[in-house]
C-alpha cells in the first residue's frame, strides 16, 4: 500500500498512507490477529470442552453466546471510546482483557469459571477491530478504505486459520491447559509491540479537538450516525452475511461434520480450513471490487446471501444420510464469503459519516453480524437438545435470520441511494471552492 499518487486523492487533508502507515496500521493489525486466534480457539476446542466441563449442546453454546453477547454489547461503546480516547489507548486496554481471558480460559478448573473467562475476553476482543478500522482511516487515503478493510479482515481469518491449524494441534498433543496458557503469551507480544510503535495518526493529522464530553456527547454521536441511512444499511448487511460463516467456525462446525456427516475429525478440521482459505481469497478480490466499482457493494453482498442459503439448503436436504464430499466442499468456499461479504457493511457506513464519527458508526455496523451470530448460536443448540441432535432442523434457523436481513436490506436501499448521490453532489461542490 503505497503512498497517494498527487490529485489522487479526493479529499483535501487525506493522510498521506505510504510505508510508515503501512508499519503502524501492520501493529494494529497484529493485535486484531491475535484477538481472532482467542476468539475461534473455542471451536477447534467444543467436543473436548464439553467433555473438560460435562454440559450438553445449550450449554457448550453458552460459551459462544456469552462471548458474542459482551462483543455485541460492547460495540457502541467501544467505538465512542475510540472517538474520545483514540486507537493506542483503546486497543491497548483490549490486549490485556483477552489475554486475561484466555489465560484464565486455561486454568479455569470449573464451567462457570471457564464462562467468566470467556466473557472477559470478548470484552477485550471488542476493542480490536473498530480500532483498526479507525487506525485505517486515520493513516491512509479514503479511496484506500475498502481494500484496507479487506486486508484486515483477511488479516483476522488467517487468525482463524492458525487457530484451525495450530491450535488444535497443540490441544491434542499438550493438553488443554498447555494449549491455552501457551496461546496467552502471544497476547503479551502484540501489547509490546504496540506499546513501544503504534501511533493514531500521521503528523500533520491530528483530530479536530472535541468540546465538552458527557452523556449528551454520547447521546449525539449515536444519534446522529443512526440517522444516516448508511449506518443503519451497513448495520443490516454485516447482520444478514457474517453469521453462517460465524456461527460454523465458532462453534457448530466440527460438530456438525463430524456426528451429523459422519466425518473424521482431521477432515472437519481440512474443511473448516477451507472456510478460512476461501475467505482469505475472496476477501482480496470483494476488496479490489468495491474499490473501483462502489456499485457493485450491495450485489456483492446479496449474491453471497443468495449463494450461502441456496448451499445450506441442498446440503441439510440431501436425500441421503450423509451429503456427498462434494457438496460439503462447495458449501464450505461459499461460507468463506461471508466474512468479506459482511466487511461491505463498514463500506456503507464508512462514507456516511464523518472522521469524528467513524468509531461511532464502525461500532453500530459491527453489532450485526455478532447479534445475528449470538443468536443462531443459541437457536442451534436449544433446537439440537429439544430435537435429540437433528443438525437439518437446528441449521434451518439460519434462513430466518438471512430472510430478516435481506427485507431491511431491499426496505434501505433507495434511502442510502439517494443520500450518497447528495453527498457526491455536495462533495464537488466543496471541491471546486478549495484553493489550489
Amino acid at each position: 500500500m503505497s503512498s497517494a499518487a498527487p490529485g489522487k486523492s479526493v479529499l483535501p487533508g487525506d493522510p498521506p498512507g505510504g510505508r510508515r502507515a503501512t508499519a503502524v496500521w501492520s501493529v494494529g493489525v497484529a493485535v486484531y490477529f491475535v484477538a481472532v486466534i482467542f476468539r475461534t480457539s473455542l471451536g477447534v476446542a467444543g467436543l473436548d470442552a464439553a467433555d473438560r466441563f460435562h454440559v450438553n449442546a445449550s450449554a457448550l453454546s453458552t460459551f459462544s453466546i456469552l462471548q458474542l453477547l459482551v462483543y455485541a454489547g460492547m460495540q457502541i461503546p467501544v467505538g465512542l471510546l475510540v472517538d474520545r480516547l483514540g486507537t493506542k489507548k483503546v486497543l491497548g486496554i483490549g490486549a490485556v482483557l483477552f489475554t486475561a481471558g484466555q489465560l484464565g480460559f486455561a486454568l479455569s478448573p470449573t464451567y462457570g469459571t471457564a464462562l467468566a473467562s470467556r466473557a472477559l475476553l470478548g470484552c477485550g476482543d471488542a476493542m480490536t477491530f473498530i480500532s483498526v478500522l479507525r487506525l485505517g482511516t486515520r493513516w491512509f487515503p479514503a479511496r484506500r478504505g475498502p481494500l484496507v478493510g479487506q486486508l484486515a479482515g483477511l488479516v483476522g481469518m488467517a487468525g482463524n486459520l492458525v487457530s484451525t491449524l495450530v491450535l488444535a494441534r497443540l490441544l491434542h498433543g499438550v493438553g488443554w491447559t498447555a494449549a491455552f496458557a501457551g496461546s496467552a503469551l502471544a497476547g503479551v507480544v502484540v501489547l509490546v509491540l504496540l506499546v513501544l510503535f503504534l501511533k493514531d495518526h500521521p503528523e500533520g493529522h491530528e483530530p479536530e479537538p472535541v468540546g465538552h464530553q458527557g452523556a449528551a456527547y454520547v447521546r449525539r454521536q449515536i444519534a446522529a450516525s443512526w440517522r444516516e441511512p448508511g449506518t443503519r444499511m451497513g448495520l443490516w448487511v454485516h447482520f444478514t452475511t457474517q453469521f453462517p460463516a460465524m456461527v460454523f467456525l465458532l462453534l457448530w462446525g466440527m460438530p456438525f461434520l463430524v456426528e451429523a456427516q459422519g466425518l473424521s475429525r482431521g477432515t472437519a478440521g481440512g474443511l473448516l480450513t477451507l472456510v478460512v482459505l476461501s475467505n482469505m481469497t475472496v476477501g482480496l478480490v470483494y476488496g479490489q471490487i468495491i474499490a473501483r466499482h462502489h456499485g457493485a457493494r450491495l450485489p456483492l453482498a446479496l449474491g453471497t446471501v443468495g449463494a450461502t442459503a441456496a448451499l445450506w439448503a441442498a446440503t441439510l436436504a440431501y436425500p441421503a444420510e450423509h451429503a456427498p464430499m462434494w457438496l460439503l466442499v462447495v458449501l464450505c468456499a461459499v461460507l468463506g464469503a461471508c466474512g468479506p461479504a459482511s466487511m461491505i457493511g463498514f463500506d456503507f457506513a464508512r462514507p456516511a459519516n464523518p472522521a469524528e464519527r467513524q468509531g461511532t458508526a464502525s461500532g453500530i455496523t459491527n453489532m450485526g453480524g455478532f447479534v445475528a451470530s449470538m443468536t443462531t448460536l443459541l437457536a442451534v443448540g436449544v433446537l439440537l437438545d429439544a430435537t435429540g441432535d437433528d443438525y437439518s432442523v437446528a441449521f434451518s434457523s439460519v434462513f430466518v435470520l438471512q430472510a430478516l436481513g435481506v427485507t431491511q436490506i431491499l426496505r434501505l436501499r433507495r434511502r442510502v441511494a439517494r443520500r450518497e448521490r447528495e453527498r457526491l453532489v455536495a462533495g464537488r461542490v466543496e471541491a471546486v471552492h478549495v484553493p489550489a
